[in-house]
């Protein structure tokens, strides 16, 4: 049982090693330098291990997309049990969430933007997605107010998502990101400051 155990925790260390890899290469050229030829080559294993590993290049993506989700599920977590007051915390996880953006955006791109094979809001969605949701979720529900928590924290994701897409893109004025959270946060507040 030894030599299986040693074996597993070879496979799973290769398997971290394909996922880190990739990651540090998404962020530093883009995903268009992602290569099962240049993974190869940086981890200095053949092209036939990652297939044992991985399907392709979206299966890669797909799990660093799961890496995200549970970052990010972590991130809004420790930062919720930060903050004092509901409206606190929302501005708090707000900026959380850009900020995530921000530094990781071929992570958020996997997450995001990338075609996938991860399915949300579906029987088989994977933990790491439910964790993340649910993370924002058990903030929204501080402000709920009687409103589905469920369907209001979709509308902060989204709004949340819009903000990051839109400055990446360059479609938002420059500098004005807090006052954008400040309202966003006062819409779901309703403009309660709670003490």
């Amino acid at each position: 049982m030894a030599i299986e155990d040693r074996r597993e925790r070879e496979r799973s260390a290769r398997r971290r090693l394909i996922i880190t890899t990739a990651r540090r290469l998404a962020e530093a050229e883009g995903w268009d330098a992602v290569t099962t030829r240049r993974l190869s080559t940086e981890i200095e294993y053949s092209q036939p291990v990652l297939y044992k590993h991985f399907t392709g290049m979206d299966d890669i993506a797909d799990a660093i997309a799961l890496d995200g989700f549970a970052e990010l599920a972590e991130i809004i977590r420790a930062t919720r049990f930060e903050a004092g007051t509901p409206s606190e915390a929302l501005t708090r996880i707000a900026h959380a969430y850009l900020n995530f953006a921000r530094d990781n955006p071929a992570v958020y791109d996997a997450m995001f933007t990338r075609a996938t094979t991860l399915r949300f809001a579906a029987d088989d969605t994977p933990p790491q997605l439910i964790a993340g949701f649910a993370e924002l979720r058990q903030t929204v529900d501080l402000v709920a107010d009687g409103t589905d928590a469920e369907t209001l924290t979709e509308v902060l994701w989204a709004a949340l998502h819009g903000l990051v897409t839109l400055s990446r893109a360059g479609r938002l004025r420059p500098g004005h990101e807090s006052d954008r959270l400040q309202l966003l946060v006062r819409q779901f507040t309703g403009g309660r400051d709670e003490s």
